[in-house]
C-alpha cells in the first residue's frame, strides 16, 4: 500500500499527492453542483396569479397608457390623447421586452388602451374613451355581489390564488365572514366608480371624468387592498375552535 505523503517520480517531474482537508462549511467539490442542482426552483411549480401578472411592476404597467391618455387629453384633446396612449402602450411593451420582464401585463394594457381608443374614435368624443372601463367596473362589482351571495366571495379566492394556498380557508367560519366582507368593501368600490363616473358621463363632464377617473383609480383600490389585508390579518390571528 502506498504511503498518501510519498514523492512518486514520473520522467523527472517528481509530484505529491497531498490529502485534501476539509474546512467546516466548506462544501465538497465533487458534490456542490448536486446540493446546488436541489436548491434550484422547480421547473414544474405553476407561477401564481401575481407571478403572471408581473407583480406590482406589471401591474402598473397595465394602467399607464390609461393614466396618459387622462392628463394628456385633459391638456391636448382627443386626439393627442388617443396618440399619447397608444404610443405609451408601446413603450411600455418594449421596455418590459428589453427588461425580460413579463409581457402579458403590457400586452393586456395595450390592448385595453386600443379598445378604449377604438371606441372614442368611433363616438367622437373623448368621454368614449371611459365607457369600456365603467361597464368593466359594472361586470366587477355584480361579481362581488354574486360571489358573496353563492359563499364564494372573490376576495378569498383571489387572495389565495395569488398566495397559491388552495381553497380550504372557506371550511372556516371566521375566514368566510372575512374574505366576505373584503368582497363587500370592493364591490363597494366599483359601485361608486360606476355611480360617480357614470353620472359624469351622462353630463358629459369630460375633465372631470378624467378627474374621477385618476381619483377613484389607484388611491381607492390602495385603500381598499388595506382594509382587505387588515380585515383578513385579523381574522386569521384569531384562535380557532
Amino acid at each position: 500500500m502506498s504511503d498518501p505523503h510519498s514523492v512518486q517520480h514520473d520522467g523527472d517531474a517528481p509530484t505529491t499527492r497531498i490529502p485534501r482537508i476539509e474546512t467546516p462549511g466548506e462544501p465538497d467539490p465533487d458534490t456542490a453542483p448536486i446540493a446546488e442542482a436541489g436548491r434550484e426552483e422547480d421547473p414544474d411549480r405553476m407561477p401564481t396569479l401575481m407571478e403572471q401578472m408581473g407583480g406590482v411592476p406589471g401591474i402598473i404597467a397595465s394602467s399607464v397608457p390609461v393614466a396618459v391618455f387622462v392628463v394628456v387629453n385633459l391638456i391636448g384633446g382627443l386626439r393627442a390623447g388617443l396618440i399619447a396612449a397608444l404610443v405609451a402602450g408601446v413603450a411600455v411593451l418594449v421596455w418590459r421586452l428589453v427588461r425580460r420582464d413579463p409581457i402579458q401585463p403590457a400586452i393586456s394594457g395595450l390592448l385595453g388602451v386600443g379598445v378604449c381608443a377604438l371606441v372614442a374614435r368611433q363616438t367622437g368624443e373623448a368621454r368614449g374613451f371611459y365607457l369600456p372601463g365603467l361597464l368593466y367596473s359594472a361586470f366587477l362589482g355584480l361579481a362581488a355581489l354574486v360571489s358573496m351571495v353563492v359563499k364564494w366571495p372573490l376576495a378569498g379566492v383571489i387572495w389565495h390564488g395569488i398566495n397559491s394556498r388552495g381553497m380550504q380557508w372557506r371550511q372556516e367560519p371566521a375566514l368566510l365572514r372575512a374574505y366576505t366582507l373584503a368582497t363587500g368593501i370592493w364591490a363597494f368600490v366599483f359601485a361608486a366608480r360606476v355611480v360617480i363616473q357614470g353620472l359624469l358621463y351622462d353630463a358629459n363632464a369630460e375633465t372631470w371624468l378624467g378627474v374621477a377617473r385618476l381619483a377613484m383609480g389607484y388611491p381607492l383600490l390602495a385603500l381598499a387592498v388595506v382594509a382587505t389585508v387588515l380585515i383578513v390579518r385579523r381574522a386569521e390571528r384569531a384562535p380557532r375552535p
